[in-house]
């Protein structure tokens, strides 16, 4: 019931019906929550009982490997390495077991104290005091009955003593009780919060403490001594031993499923979307191809039963990987892909038979496939059909299908011409010698995971049709050479530059100044391709510049990455203006200071001259005023001289 949150205790008294609904109320609050309490003191008791298990388990477990190099097997000799192995396993799973051992006592006396308390105690009382309160109000009522059935006519005063003395008694007896059983309700209703916090928040300090005290104990040299013993496990077939198992695999979308002999069904295998796939050898086996996801955690081996069959299997998963998939016509992009391969290099018989062999059983191309190719990857432009191919990207182009160090002599020179190094970028977030960061006053910085599939020399730079045919071409090429394994990198855009950074190691591969970023473009259909030209000094051609075009696949953010470029040219395009702006303005105000001073320096030459004409025109002019009835202006010492003249010839008359 809102707004009330406990029993009036002065209500107890009078026991009116109206306490004794609200009465009503909080039973079944207390009800409840009795109930609640149960079921999770039930859940935190399994897990105490469940940590308590680990521990005793993890100290059985570092006691067998301790007693490992006692043992003697009949066919297994003395393995000195094998032993000292497990015995460093010992030493930290019995370090591992203290800590759990730690975590049991934190537990209890954290997490299962104040619940048992709260359940055994508050709870508890509660069913107590109102059992105690049911047998007092029947005692009430009892005496209410035996007193209301006094007869008028025979009164006896000793039994209607009595029956009085036992009516108070029990009145007596059933307000003290009340009162109790209020208090403890009034009471639970202020507990419950702190019993249901209490435990949890014990909980989740002894975990937060225990996994302190497993980073504390699994330090680097444990961590260097794990990565060791699994590459040896990985490497080693006498540590490790591999199955084949002969399965039916088949495709279903973007997964691979896998059935058994006697299955009623298939299975899901693996989740190929975005997957890499490449030939391996494995275990002097033919015919091995590897599987591996887009987040590299897992990779499946198979083998397929002939050559043929091998390279089906690696060229379906390619392009399922590439989500041709979920196209609207999907052979018919299929074949357009496999065409694309045939034009983007010279033909030879070998490759047209390495290009049949290649294409999926069941996998027809449309008799128009081979005349209708001369568009970019997934699209017919009629622009790019009205240009020559050879006005684009020049014949023979090499493809660049790694990254290119930030040491080597391309890369120097770039950062030569742009101002811009590729400096190293520091993992610890310090910065060298007080050298102020180029993207640190950037006002944009965006982060995209991109792959890195090719990039070639064009030369062409104002079209984005160069972007879509150099995507044709180093997907064409990547497809004729099983090239599949592509290398993932962090594509930072800011406002000076893009940066590919190695997202293990946090070093900038490569730097391109955006000012060079002439043109950049995604796939009109597959959205996960894009590429940018960028303008460089120096390449193939005679010319100072030569352009290069960086072809990249993205997670369906290709649209993406291009606005944030042009975002990116914008606000440094607005930031140029606003520069010039300023400077300008600045320009103008030096010009206007400077003819402010001239002005003033004029005008103190004009006041200067003009005083000293006044002074040379004061001295020159006579004493006395003119015939025609002009008069001069006389200085104050000649005006005193004229006075005391006037005066002297006065007193001579009057002599």
């Amino acid at each position: 019931m809102p707004g009330i949150d406990k029993l009036p205790i002065e209500e107890t008294l009078e026991d009116s019906p109206q306490t004794r609904s609200l009465l009503g109320v909080f039973e079944e609050d207390a009800t409840a929550i009795s109930s609640y309490m149960n079921q999770l003191y039930q859940a935190m008791r399994r897990i105490y009982d469940a940590q308590n298990e680990l521990s005793a388990a993890t100290h059985l477990t570092s006691k067998l490997l301790k007693e490992y190099e006692k043992q003697r097997f009949p066919l297994g000799g003395d393995d000195e390495v094998m032993s000292s192995t497990l015995q460093q396993f010992s030493k930290v799973i019995d370090e591992l077991s203290s800590c759990h051992a730690v975590l049991s006592t934190q537990l209890a006396d954290a997490m299962m104290f104040p619940i048992t308390q709260f359940k055994e105690r508050d709870l508890k009382e509660i069913l107590t005091l109102k059992e105690v309160f049911q047998i007092a109000s029947n005692d009430h009522d009892a005496a209410i009955n035996r007193y209301s059935r006094l007869s008028k006519k025979r009164e006896n005063d000793k039994v209607k003593y009595e029956v009085t003395e036992d009516v108070y008694t029990s009145r007596k007896k059933q307000h003290q009780t009340m009162m109790h059983y209020f208090c403890a309700l009034n009471t639970l209703q202020y507990k419950k919060k702190i019993a249901l916090l209490e435990p949890l928040l014990g909980y989740m300090q002894a975990q937060i403490s225990f996994f302190k005290m497993g980073s504390e104990n699994l330090n680097n040299q444990l961590e260097e001594f794990l990565t060791n013993i699994g590459t040896s496990v990985q490497n080693k077939t006498g540590l490790v031993s591999s199955t084949w198992d002969r399965q039916f695999y088949f495709t279903q979308g973007g997964n691979l499923m896998s059935q058994a002999r006697g299955d009623v069904a298939g299975g899901l295998a693996m989740d190929i979307d975005n997957c890499s796939v490449m030939a391996v050898d494995c275990e002097d086996r033919r015919y091995c191809f590897q599987i591996t996801s887009f987040d590299g955690k897992k990779s499946s081996i198979l083998q397929a039963e002939s050559k043929k069959d091998h390279e089906e299997w690696i060229c379906t998963i390619n392009n399922i990987s590439k989500q041709i998939y979920l196209s609207e016509n999907p052979e018919e992009i299929a074949a357009r892909v496999n065409q694309s391969a045939l034009e983007a290099v010279t033909p030879s018989p070998s490759f047209q038979q390495r290009h049949e062999s290649l294409r999926p059983a069941g996998q027809s191309r449309p008799p128009t496939a081979r005349t209708s190719s001369t568009g970019s990857l997934g699209s017919e432009s009629s622009s790019l059909a009205a240009l020559s191919l050879d006005s684009l990207v020049a014949p023979d182009t090499p493809i660049q299908f790694d990254i290119i160090s930030p040491v080597c002599e391309d890369q120097s020179g770039q950062a030569k011409a742009s101002g811009q190094g590729g400096r190293r970028t520091n993992p610890f977030g310090e910065s060298g010698g007080g050298i102020k960061s180029e993207t640190e006053d950037s006002i944009l910085h965006q982060l995209f995971i991109v792959r890195f599939l090719g990039s070639m020399e064009v030369k062409s730079d104002d079209n984005p049709d160069v972007v879509y045919e150099t995507m044709r071409q180093i997907l064409a090429a990547r497809a004729i050479h099983n090239i599949f394994r592509m290398t993932e990198s962090h594509l930072l855009v800011t406002c000076d530059c893009l940066k590919l950074i190695d997202p293990q190691t946090q070093v900038t591969r490569l730097t391109f100044p955006l000012p060079s970023v002439v043109l950049y473009a995604t796939h009109q259909e597959n959205k996960r391709l894009f590429g940018f030209v960028l303008r460089t000094s120096g390449g193939r051609s005679e010319s100072n510049l030569s352009s290069v075009c960086y072809i990249f696949e993205s997670n369906n953010e290709g649209e993406k990455i291009c606005d944030s470029v042009g975002l990116a040219k914008q606000i440094a395009l607005h930031a140029e203006l606003d520069r010039r702006a300023s400077e300008k303005q600045k320009e103008m105000e030096r010009v206007k200071e400077k003819q402010q001073k001239e002005l003033s320096k004029q005008k103190q030459i004009e006041k200067d001259l003009e005083e000293q004409s006044r002074l040379i025109a004061a001295s020159s002019r006579p004493n006395q005023a003119s015939s025609e009835g002009q008069f001069v202006v006389l200085s104050s010492s000649q005006s005193e001289e004229s006075d005391l003249g006037e005066e002297g010839k006065k007193r001579e008359s009057e002599a």
